[in-house]
């Protein structure tokens, strides 16, 4: 049997929907203080709803949401407004309020009823704009801005807010790379220095796998999965989820990869230990069906090649270049139009890389370091 205290939050066989109508049933989910937790899935799939609903966004259809081992229900909306600040994406279109007059709305649960702050209000809701990088916007007119610069300081309304809790909607949509990573940074800060517990919804599996706890995997009418980023992404858990079916997940690179380009391999890439990643890339760019070794199948190119490449020749780690694989190379380089030498270190092991080399040269194939478009 759980014990209550250990968790902040709590989900018991929630429901959530429309209309009285669930969407999704039977979500079972604790949630410990400082934890950070995301949600991944296809569009549609039900994030937002989950989140409405233990936010009381929406009425839940059954079920239970616990907050501090209290019913969320029973809550004021003045209490839940101190334990729980809200990120949505659904749009906010206030009427002659500056970015300061937005973020200042986050220290009205701890105002009288006139609403006045106090210097130490307008303390904290300075401090939050600068959290965010967004001091110079405190006197611009929240509707002039963009959206990115809008997200920025609707997170700085629920960080003023002191919250127990923060829930964020795609808190990453509308930001360049820069305010992603310092917006995960600072999510990341606040659930382990101050224990405040995150719970998102994010389309970016990358980022998911680098900042959360733990991942919550929503399709169809129940969870899917949940467990740490190192249970959850997995190719064929990811393909499943997301319905890959043109397309691979690789869980190394956290990365979406586009399909291979079918056909004979019209150009062959020599290379290791990352070299031929970019030229990979290059060439499924532009079309070119391509082979690619020697490669020990612990190098880093071997993970991308054998998703990219049309053919890849490979070799067990820490052994030498068989004749198999020497040969099947040396075929690869007379039938290919192209060799590009990507560059390796070269060591007792695959020493006979070099051969492999001087034969293109020989056999008049064009040997760079730059992919080359085939006539």
């Amino acid at each position: 049997m759980k014990r209550q205290e250990e968790y902040h939050i709590s989900l018991e066989k929630l429901g959530v929907g429309y209309g009285g109508r669930p969407l999704i049933r039977d979500i079972d989910l604790d949630i410990r203080r400082g934890e950070i937790v995301t949600l991944i899935g296809p569009n549609g799939a039900g994030k937002s709803t989950i989140l409405k609903t233990i936010t009381r966004q929406l009425t839940q259809v059954c079920g239970k949401v616990l907050v501090e081992e209290r019913n969320l229900t029973h809550y004021s909306w003045k209490e839940l407004s101190q334990k729980m600040a809200v990120v949505l994406t659904d749009r906010v279109k206030p009427e002659l309020m500056t970015c300061h007059d937005i973020v200042a709305t986050g220290r009205y649960p701890y105002t009288g009823r006139l609403g006045i702050l106090t210097a130490e209000d307008e303390k904290k809701v300075d401090a939050a704009l600068a959290t965010v990088r967004a001091t110079e916007l405190g006197e611009r007119d929240f509707t002039s801005i963009s959206d990115g610069q809008k997200q920025r300081v609707l997170l700085a309304r629920a960080i003023a807010q002191e919250p127990d809790v923060i829930v964020l909607d795609e808190p990453t949509s509308y930001l360049d790379v820069r305010y992603k990573l310092e917006l995960l940074k600072i999510l990341g800060d606040m659930a382990k220095q101050r224990g405040i517990t995150v719970v998102l919804s994010l389309h970016e599996i990358d980022l998911a796998m680098k900042i959360s706890d733990r991942i919550i995997c929503v399709s169809g009418d129940r969870i899917k999965a949940t467990g740490t980023p190192e249970e959850i992404f997995r190719e064929e858990l990811i393909r499943e989820l997301y319905q890959l079916d043109n397309g691979s997940f690789d869980p190394l690179f956290g990365s979406v990869e586009l399909p291979r380009v079918q056909g004979k391999p019209e150009v062959f890439v020599l290379s290791a230990g990352g070299s031929g990643i970019p030229v990979y890339r290059s060439l499924q760019r532009k079309k070119i069906p391509f082979g690619a070794g020697i490669l020990y199948t612990n190098d880093i190119d071997y993970r991308l090649a054998k998703v990219l490449a049309a053919e890849v020749i490979s070799e067990k780690p820490f052994s030498p270049v068989s004749d198999e694989a020497f040969e099947r190379a040396r075929e690869m380089i007379r039938s290919c139009n192209r060799v590009i030498n990507a560059g390796f270190p070269v060591g007792e092991m695959n020493i006979r890389m070099q051969e492999l080399v001087r034969e293109a040269e020989e056999l008049g194939k064009i040997v760079t370091d730059v992919p080359v478009e085939t006539e």
